[in-house]
């Protein structure tokens, strides 16, 4: 599993999957004011993303690949 659920952050790296986008769902409902880290994500599957533009969690730390973390930022401060 690529997001690792902490107290109060899921830290996604790696590549994060589909398969795993419900229970980032499920943690981000259950801990609306947690954060996400994104530091260390390489690839982020378009279920996950929707996940987070929904929910709009806070990110602590935005991805270090910048093309990612240019159309993250794009994607989630819209």
């Amino acid at each position: 599993m690529s997001i690792t659920f902490k107290k109060s952050v899921a830290v996604l790296a790696d590549q994060v999957t589909v398969e795993e986008a419900e229970t980032l769902l499920e943690w981000l409902v259950k801990n609306p004011a947690a954060k996400v880290n994104l530091g260390d994500l390489e690839h982020l599957h378009t279920a996950d993303l929707q996940v987070l533009m929904a929910l709009k969690p806070n990110v602590s730390v935005w991805p270090k690949n910048t093309d990612i973390k240019v159309w993250l930022e794009a994607a989630l401060n819209a």
